[in-house]
């Protein structure tokens, strides 16, 4: 009798926090994309607090809440892409991605469970999940350096990594639990870890500036940056060093150039490079700072007459990138045209 009761407990503060927790998210931050991912991956966690259940299937009549609970996990994934990648836009194929998750794990609970019984539904449902969150933390990983917010990069990290853990744990005792009589016990103690998961969020979020965990809306951003863009003394020398490196040295034209790779050349250490590049010239992630000038590059190149049969790739490789899809990605996202209509639009204005 005691177990369910502690499970009642657990799940109602759990639901609560989460609650609470989205309704602030939407408040302050509805405006912003990984703001609006944060506060829905909130309301589904409410969801998987309420329904799920280790070791056996759940009854037919929890089957929508089940659903937007598995679908919960591509919201995760999209919110580590959105909190990580300041360039991220949700398109029409992410909501199918969602749509057919939920969708297939209602169809599982509703048919495919009763048919085939609860261990082949529960371990497909739980690869699922298991696929996506390996995506989040690969993202994580991958996007990790190149955040110049010196707070947001520990605090967010501790965000994904303990939601991205309770979330692989969860996965794996479903898989290896299921079909078992025994999991009470399992059950309470992990709703009680996803209590403290939840709380320890909700902690961190409230001693931290939400500006430094989301990325800020564009208009806000160009308010911070003229802000930033102080002239003092030794930091004003380090600025101007690091310009004639990428104006006149053209370094982001290199291979693999890092935050390390800029902090050796000025002989600082990463950390001061990441506090200048951001308080001073008010950028938030260290290759929107690189690509910035290496869009200028090749905008320079394309409204140029004398390369006007010099090829797409030529130049966006000449400039610094690596492949032409990111090139195109990165142009657009700043001009608001392609490549070719850049180049077309400067040869009819000429």
């Amino acid at each position: 009798m005691m177990l369910p009761t502690i499970d009642i407990a657990l799940r109602g503060a759990t639901v609560a926090l989460l609650l609470v927790l989205a309704a602030s998210l939407f408040r302050g931050f509805g405006t912003v994309i990984a703001g609006r991912l944060a506060a829905t991956f909130a309301l589904g966690s409410a969801a998987h607090a309420v329904s799920y259940s280790i070791g056996a299937t759940s009854p037919v009549s929890h089957a929508p809440v089940l659903a937007l609970s598995t679908g919960n996990v591509v919201v995760f994934w999209l919110f580590t892409r959105a909190l990580f990648d300041e360039t991220f836009r949700l398109r029409w194929w992410h909501a199918l991605v969602w749509a057919a998750v939920a969708a297939f794990s209602f169809v599982n609970c509703i048919w495919i469970a009763p048919a085939s019984g609860a261990r082949l539904s529960i371990i497909a449902i739980n690869l699922i999940t298991l696929g996506f969150i390996a995506l989040a933390v690969t993202q994580t990983v991958a996007s990790w350096s190149s955040d110049l917010v010196e707070r947001r990069r520990s605090v967010r990290v501790f965000i994904v990594s303990a939601a991205a853990l309770y979330g692989g744990l969860n996965a794996v005792l479903q898989i290896a639990m299921s079909g078992s009589g025994g999991a009470e016990i399992a059950n309470t103690v992990n709703l009680a870890v996803l209590t403290a998961v939840v709380a320890a969020i909700c902690y961190a979020m409230m001693r931290v500036d939400g500006a430094d965990l989301f990325p800020a809306a564009p208009e806000v951003q160009a308010e911070a940056s003229e802000a930033a863009v102080v002239e003092s003394g030794a930091d004003q020398k380090l600025v101007d060093a690091l310009m004639r490196l990428m104006d006149d040295e053209r370094i982001y034209r290199h291979d693999n150039v890092t935050i390390g790779t800029l902090a050796s050349k000025l002989g600082i250490p990463e950390y001061r490079l990441r506090r200048l590049i951001n308080q001073r010239l008010g950028y938030r992630n260290f290759n929107v700072f690189l690509n910035e000038h290496r869009i200028a590059e090749a905008k320079a190149a394309l409204a140029d007459p004398s390369q006007a049969e010099v090829p797409v790739i030529t130049i966006a490789m000449d400039a610094g990138f690596q492949s032409l899809g990111p090139f195109n990605r990165a142009f657009k996202a700043i001009t608001g045209v392609t490549p070719t209509e850049y180049r077309r639009l400067k040869a009819t204005a000429a």
